[in-house]
């Protein structure tokens, strides 16, 4: 089968989308398919072009997968406006360059914003293909859940974007069963929609660690003796890192220290503030490579998973939780719906409110006071998202779902 994905990120970005989408290309490829991958110059989140690229076409190859860059106007992760125009740009280079590319057995386009969702339907059409569309994230419901939008008229239009793009698709593929009883709400057939959800590939995480590389990182920031309560992740209006410096505050133990490790829109705000708090306990890391996520999730004693008080983060999972119970590093989770149950039923972690600093606190103090604990929560975590969330297994799953649209593209 051969299968052309659009969207947005790839690596070398590390964020969920890239890794999601490169993962899963990676297994199809793995498994005898074809993977055409129509993607952006490497830029999230500062909105810099990445060293050794070029804002400009190119065909590069990855594990197998065929990625295609195109052209289009690069912006931060920050600011409406740019950022729209930035996702316009994408979706015009994406339709445009797609006539060069052969004639795919189906055709993936991937959220969070629809603009890569139209040209992925586009597409289809022009290649008179089966069109999937991915769900990652409610869109544009989160804008409004952040703030940086009111319900306008703006919002209003791409609402209806967003229900012409449901109706248009061949099958929609959600990855929480909260977006899909979301968007069944909005007049589309459940079976239409396939829930395949995030989760971890072994191989990245299997590895032995350099043990000396290790060390010299817990020399860099300063660990040594600490017990270290980490967010590790894009910085962005959604998640309220801020957290971390309030929690931070509030600990009066000296051997507790609050680490964040990321860029992204709300980055710069964070600095700012720790310049004027000058906390001991906390760390602050800017972006690290994706290869040095585990030996960073290795250092931490508990791994902070948080978003803003909203119910629309209810129905999200965020996929660093599964990274941290694949390392076998306590999750303490400041997110309700879906993934409190995920975790909660896998006994992998601690719940706290979101945007409670306090209960923050007391949860890290609870597990350094409890090494035990540390140790069931840690090995509950691994056994379980190695038995539901392979990314292998969810991959293979997914490509017999595209097979089948692809055999018959009408499922609803």
């Amino acid at each position: 089968m051969h299968i052309l994905f659009l969207g947005n990120y790839f690596p070398p970005e590390v964020n969920a989308p890239a890794t999601r989408t490169a993962e899963h290309a990676r297994q199809w490829v793995d498994d005898g398919h074809t993977v055409d991958v129509l993607t952006s110059v490497p830029n999230f989140p500062e909105g810099e072009v990445y060293a050794g690229y070029e804002n400009r076409l190119t065909l590069e190859e990855h594990d197998g997968v065929r990625a295609v860059r195109v052209p289009m106007y690069v912006s931060a992760n920050e600011g409406i406006f740019r950022r729209t125009l930035s996702y316009l740009s994408f979706m015009v280079a994406a339709c445009w360059y797609a006539r060069y590319l052969d004639t795919p057995d189906v055709v993936v386009a991937t959220s969070p914003q629809f603009f890569a969702g139209l040209a992925g339907w586009w597409v289809a059409w022009r290649k008179q293909a089966p069109f999937v569309l991915e769900i990652r994230d409610l869109w544009p419901e989160s804008v409004v859940a952040v703030g940086a939008m009111g319900r306008n008229p703006i919002i209003r239009f791409f609402e209806w974007v967003e229900a012409r793009l449901y109706t248009a698709a061949d099958c929609i593929v959600a990855v929480t069963d909260a977006f899909k009883e979301a968007i069944a709400e909005k007049g589309i057939a459940p079976d239409k929609i396939a829930v395949v959800k995030n989760g971890i590939d072994p191989r990245r995480w299997d590895g032995p660690l350099d043990e000396q590389r290790l060390e010299a990182l817990r020399r860099t920031h300063a660990l040594e003796g600490r017990f270290v309560a980490s967010y590790i992740g894009t910085v962005g209006l959604a998640h309220r890192a801020d957290v971390m410096l309030e929690a931070a505050a509030r600990c009066e133990d000296p051997d507790i220290v609050f680490m964040v490790v990321g860029t992204g829109a709300a980055w710069d705000t964070l600095k700012a503030q720790q310049e004027a708090l000058q906390l001991d306990n906390v760390r602050l890391v800017e972006k690290v490579p994706k290869e040095t996520v585990p030996y960073l999730l290795d250092l931490s004693d508990a791994s902070v998973v948080h978003l803003r008080d909203t119910p629309l983060f209810e129905t999200v999972i965020p996929s660093k939780m599964f990274e941290a119970m694949a390392t076998g590093t306590p999750v303490v989770l400041g997110v309700r719906g879906e993934a409190r149950d995920i975790m909660e039923t896998a006994g992998a972690g601690l719940s706290v409110p979101p945007e409670a600093p306090e209960a923050l606190v007391e949860a890290v103090q609870r597990l350094k006071a409890s090494p035990s604990l540390q140790e069931d929560l840690a090995a509950n975590g691994q056994r379980h998202v190695r038995a539901h969330y392979d990314r292998q297994a969810l991959a293979r799953r997914y490509a017999s779902l595209l097979g089948r649209v692809a055999s018959s593209p009408t499922l609803a």
